[in-house]
C-alpha cells in the first residue's frame, strides 16, 4: 500500500514537471494538447463508426455512425490544422466561461443559498476569465489553452503529491500507534506472567492445628 501511494508522489513530480515545462513553453504545450486532443478524436471516432457497422441493424445505427464521423472530421481538421483548431477552441473556452459566470450569478441570485458569497465570486472570476480570454483572442490562441492545460496539470500535480505525502504520514502513523499499542500489550501479558508465578511460588500460609485438651 506505501509502494501504491509512492507511486502517486512520483506521477504528480511529473505532472508538475511538465506543468512548469508548459508554462515556460506555452505555445508548444498549446499545440500539444491540441494534436492529442485531435488524435484522440481521430482514434475515437473510428471506433465509433467501426462499432456503429457491426452493429448497422441496431436502431442507432446512424447515430452512431453520424457521430463517428463528426469525431473523424474534427480529429483530421485539428491534426491538420493546430493553429485553427487552437482559436476554435479558445474561443470555445471564452464562451464556456462567459455562460458559466453568468449562469453562476443569476443562479446565486435567485436561490441564495448557503454558499451565496462563493457562489457570486465564483460566478465573477469566470465572467472576468471569459472576458479576457475572449479580449485577447485570436491572438494569444496560441498561449491560452496551453496556459489553461499546464495550470491543471500543475494543481493535479500538487493534489497527487499532497495525496501521497498525507497517506504515507497517515501509515506510518497508524503503524507507530500499532507498534505501541502490541507493545504496551506485551508489556501486561508479562506483568501477568509475573504475577502468577509469583503468585505459585510463594508458599501457602500455616494452618494452626488445635491440640487436644489433657483429660
Amino acid at each position: 500500500m506505501v509502494r501504491g501511494f509512492g507511486v502517486l508522489v512520483v506521477l504528480g513530480v511529473v505532472l508538475v514537471g511538465a506543468a512548469v515545462f508548459g508554462l515556460l513553453y506555452t505555445a508548444f504545450a498549446t499545440l500539444t494538447g491540441v494534436l492529442l486532443f485531435g488524435w484522440l478524436l481521430l482514434i475515437g471516432g473510428v471506433a465509433g463508426l467501426v462499432h456503429a457497422v457491426l452493429a448497422r441493424r441496431a436502431n442507432y445505427f446512424w447515430l452512431g455512425a453520424a457521430v463517428g464521423a463528426l469525431n473523424i472530421a474534427a480529429g483530421v481538421v485539428m491534426i491538420c490544422r493546430p493553429g485553427a483548431a487552437a482559436e476554435g477552441l479558445t474561443l470555445f473556452a471564452a464562451l464556456l466561461f462567459l455562460s458559466a459566470g453568468a449562469f453562476r450569478l443569476v443562479g446565486g441570485l435567485a436561490v441564495r443559498g448557503p454558499q451565496f458569497g462563493w457562489t457570486l465570486l465564483l460566478g465573477v472570476l469566470d465572467l472576468i476569465i471569459g472576458i479576457l480570454v475572449l479580449a485577447q483572442w485570436p491572438s494569444d490562441s496560441l498561449y491560452t489553452l496551453g496556459l489553461f492545460f499546464s495550470l491543471a496539470l500543475l494543481f493535479d500535480g500538487l493534489g497527487l503529491i499532497s495525496i501521497g505525502v498525507g497517506a504515507r504520514r497517515v501509515i506510518g502513523m497508524v503503524g507507530e500507534a500499532r507498534k505501541v499499542d502490541e507493545e504496551e500489550r506485551g508489556q501486561r501479558e508479562e506483568q501477568k506472567e509475573q504475577q502468577q508465578e509469583q503468585a505459585d511460588v510463594e508458599p501457602a500460609p500455616p494452618v494452626d492445628v488445635e491440640k487436644p485438651s489433657a483429660p
